[in-house]
């Protein structure tokens, strides 16, 4: 029976992240590896910057990435990581990792505002009864309603505006707030930021 590699585990149907940010640093693996330490090899804990995909990287044994590292892990040669080992889900990452997630996470998304602003300019009705924005924690109806109807009179030009016109409504945290819970309930019914 042929070996199948690592790397080859990931299904051919999900979408590759290029870069990532560095959530955890292993250098002598994990805690719980048997081996001797010498032949352990350096792993590192990381959320994709694309599509906050949850991954364990194999680092080369020279490298030192710290928490919040951009490391890039597409195809073709890298600086830093070996090779994709596998996709984790929430529970398998280190109480490390799990604490510093909402940071990095809202580090990707200050970085990819205008990209989130237009969520809010162009957020849709999911069903007669539920829109998108309500999807967000913390935005029910009134919400909702007072977001849309600012937008009608101009779209949102980045998140100072949106603060600015919705009075004590951080655009950051509802989008993080929902970034985590999906990536922490993969089998939730609407996704909107977190491919599954």
């Amino acid at each position: 029976m042929e070996k199948v590699k690592e790397t080859e585990k990931i299904s051919k149907t999900d979408k590759y992240e290029d870069y990532a940010y560095v959530l955890d640093f292993l250098p002598y693996g994990h805690v719980d590896d048997k081996r001797p330490i010498h032949k352990r090899e350096p792993l590192a804990q990381v959320v994709g910057e694309r599509f906050f995909t949850l991954l364990e990287l194999s680092i080369k044994k020279d490298k030192n990435p710290l928490v919040m590292d951009k490391v890039y892990i597409g195809k073709g040669d890298r600086d830093i990581v070996n090779r994709i080992k596998r996709k984790l889900k929430y529970e398998e990452l280190t109480p490390s990792a799990k604490r510093e997630l909402p940071f990095v996470v809202e580090n990707i998304v200050k970085m990819r505002e205008s990209e989130f602003v237009e969520f809010f300019n162009k957020s849709e009705p999911i069903t007669t009864k539920m829109h998108q924005l309500e999807l967000l924690p913390g935005v029910g109806k009134k919400t909702m309603w007072t977001i849309i109807e600012e937008r009608k009179k101009e779209p949102f030009k980045n998140f100072e505006d949106f603060s600015r016109r919705i009075k004590g409504v951080n655009p950051i945290k509802l989008i993080v707030g929902r970034i985590i819970y999906e990536i922490q309930n993969p089998t939730t019914k609407y996704r909107i930021f977190v491919e599954s």
